[in-house]
């Protein structure tokens, strides 16, 4: 099969940055283009004690500040060995991430999803552990799954 839709989600883990790797070479063997996807969780970091506004003016846009700038560096790696490559940022409110990423992945006709297999937790929280399970599980076109190399300089990765 020749996959010319490509959709890898990102996080900014080094997982998540070996897999735009693994894709772009995918992609540039097949003529293939790539979507960069990250979903924003700001339900993650809700600690409860937040004022609304404070939430609305302060927390979500800090969140999707670092979202764009995440998707922007991917997008330049990807451009740099010349992958048609665009970004998609989706504020998540009360899905499973693992739920988005196979319902976008429905919607722009991605042919394979590509994803590291454990990314990051806590502020920079987005996706990859069990909500690559999941998508494997139940996403309708093939899933590849990324892990690091034995002994992979995580730093290099990026």
């Amino acid at each position: 099969m020749s996959y010319q839709h490509i959709l890898v989600a990102v996080d900014g883990s080094p997982t998540s940055n070996h897999a735009v790797a693994q894709a772009t070479s995918l992609a540039q063997s097949t003529g293939g283009r790539i979507r960069l996807l990250n979903v924003m969780d700001p339900v993650a970091h809700i600690s409860g004690f937040e004022q609304p506004e404070v939430y609305s003016q302060e927390v979500l846009p800090r969140l999707r500040k670092a979202g764009e700038a995440l998707l922007r560096q991917a997008q330049e790696r990807v451009a740099q060995r010349g992958v048609p490559v665009d970004t998609v940022l989706i504020e998540n409110l009360d899905a499973r991430v693992a739920q988005l990423v196979v319902e976008h992945a429905q919607a722009w006709g991605a042919d394979l999803i590509v994803l590291g297999t454990h990314g990051r937790r806590g502020l920079a929280r987005v996706l990859m552990g069990s909500d690559a399970e999941q998508i494997a599980r139940t996403a309708p076109v093939p899933v590849l799954l990324v892990r690091l190399p034995a002994g992979a300089d995580v730093a290099a990765s990026a």
